[in-house]
């Protein structure tokens, strides 16, 4: 691999610059998202098909381990170390034996709303991490769609949690919880299906079947909106009729009203409604995740 010139520190000037250019006017879901500041990161560069965030420059390390710690830093907003491992952020503290992995929509990792919300399910004490299973190549709406969907598929986003989820057990973590969002709510459906969770919400999930709902081990909730072609209201009331039916899961099933697909971690920050309705899905997963793991 050719050498690289080591990237030198800049100013906050030069920093918040690149941020701004990075999520001023964000496409999402066909509409023109606030224009957002957050938290003073910059990109700094790739390495090993991902993004490495940093208000430094990065390590030289070029290994795959999940485990291999990059750097860390203080969140300026919540005084609390934050980490990037190899495709991971990594949000509350490392010393935590509660963790909760939150997998993204096809929009990725990096998104602002899903970065903000990470920070709130850490707040009670938990450990939270953030993968980034598109490895750099998030869903782009000028791309060719059944290329992205192809080397994207979900039985591999399921496949690149399984070592997450070893990695976060071999530093002692106790007790794993996981919220997937769209996307993501597939995953952690089929993570669902195993032992490998003690807790799973599903936001507005994408491809959740009846029959993925029937092998469902851990408690969880599911979270829809009330127009959601993905996952419609008629389908979560199946759902819900099939964990009914379980009284070995505890579930918790919520259709709120008047919003879309994608409401939880899509908003418009300036739109108090829109903000609202993501907050008040946010308190019932977390109160969920509380419930069941901080036991």
């Amino acid at each position: 691999m050719e050498a690289k010139t080591p990237l030198k520190p800049r100013s906050n000037t030069d920093k918040l610059a690149d941020n701004e250019k990075r999520t001023k006017g964000g496409i999402a879901y066909g509409h023109r998202v606030g224009e957002r500041k957050e938290r003073g990161k910059g990109i700094v560069g790739r390495k090993g098909g991902f993004l490495n965030i940093s208000s430094r420059p990065a390590s030289s390390c070029e290994c795959t381990n999940t485990q291999c710690k990059l750097w860390s830093r203080v969140c300026a907003r919540t005084r609390r170390p934050q980490y990037i491992l190899h495709r991971l952020a990594r949000f509350g503290s490392p010393d935590s034996k509660l963790a909760i992995i939150l997998i993204s929509d096809v929009f990725g990792y990096e998104a602002p709303n899903l970065r903000k919300l990470a920070d709130k399910v850490a707040d009670p004490g938990f450990l939270v991490v953030v993968p980034d299973f598109f490895y750099g190549d998030p869903y782009d709406m000028q791309k060719n769609h059944p290329d992205w969907r192809d080397a994207h598929g979900m039985d591999k986003g399921v496949e690149d949690a399984k070592p997450v989820i070893s990695a976060l057990k071999s530093k002692g973590v106790s007790a794993i919880g996981a919220a997937g969002f769209c996307w993501g709510g597939k995953v952690v459906g089929e993570l669902a299906k195993s032992d490998e969770l003690d807790a799973a919400a599903l936001l507005h999930p994408s491809r959740v079947t009846v029959d993925d709902i029937r092998e469902v081990k851990p408690p969880i909730a599911i979270l829809g909106a009330e127009i959601d072609r993905a996952s419609p209201p008629e389908l979560l009331k199946e759902f819900e009729e099939v964990l009914s039916s379980k009284p070995e899961v505890s579930f918790f099933v919520k259709i709120y009203p008047g919003v879309e697909h994608g409401w939880t971690v899509r908003y418009d920050i300036a739109d108090e409604l829109a903000v609202k309705s993501a907050e008040e899905a946010h308190e019932d997963m977390l109160n969920w995740f509380i419930k069941h793991l901080m036991v």
